[in-house]
């Protein structure tokens, strides 16, 4: 019943966004009354954090299989395919992704969005860990993760909910070669 509402949720969220959802439309796409609904969920933004908390789990589990399939590949290969990755998860009905990004973190704080940027930072920081030789000198891996990882993320979401007249493989390719410069030296 829960995965029933929170599909139910995610569905009402992609048609309405946050502002247009309402447990109303969240039982009626879960096909119970409100009243079996609020026997799982006390409101509407519990229902909403728990849909953000199930496609930000999907897409952190999407990227880390790609990460890994590609781990043994030159770094532009990896970089690449990584944020392929993401910009595919990522690139959901924009009345979510809004949610995600401007009422996700209204509601709880932030702490979700944290929570994401976390583990992407983990992942990436094992891998430029087994990078070291590559990097340039002095790089301060942690904060060049950190900054990395939320400068990819935030170019990331602009592009799809400013949709720029810039083909996807052109933005693909710039952010490949931003990230790699930014890491590299001389490259």
């Amino acid at each position: 019943m829960v995965a029933r509402i929170l599909d139910a949720g995610r569905q009402v969220l992609a048609e309405y966004g946050y502002e247009g959802a309402s447990t109303g439309r969240i039982a009626t796409a879960a096909d119970i009354s409100p009243g079996s609904l609020y026997q799982y969920f006390p409101n509407k933004d519990a229902i909403v954090l728990s849909v953000l908390d199930r496609f930000s789990n999907s897409l952190v589990s999407r990227v880390t299989a790609r990460m890994t399939d590609e781990f043994e590949q030159p770094a532009p290969v990896i970089v690449h395919a990584t944020l392929e990755t993401l910009l595919d998860g990522l690139d959901v009905e924009r009345p979510l992704l809004r949610a995600a990004v401007e009422d996700g973190p209204r509601l709880d704080g932030g702490r979700t969005l944290r929570a994401f940027e976390e583990r992407i930072g983990e992942l990436v920081h094992a891998y430029l860990t087994t990078q070291r030789p590559a990097l340039r000198a002095g790089l301060p891996l942690d904060a060049a993760v950190w900054t990395l990882v939320r400068t990819v993320e935030h170019v990331s979401v602009r592009y799809l909910l400013d949709e720029p007249p810039i083909p996807r493989e052109r933005f693909l390719a710039e952010l490949t070669h931003l990230s790699l410069s930014y890491l590299r030296a001389g490259d």
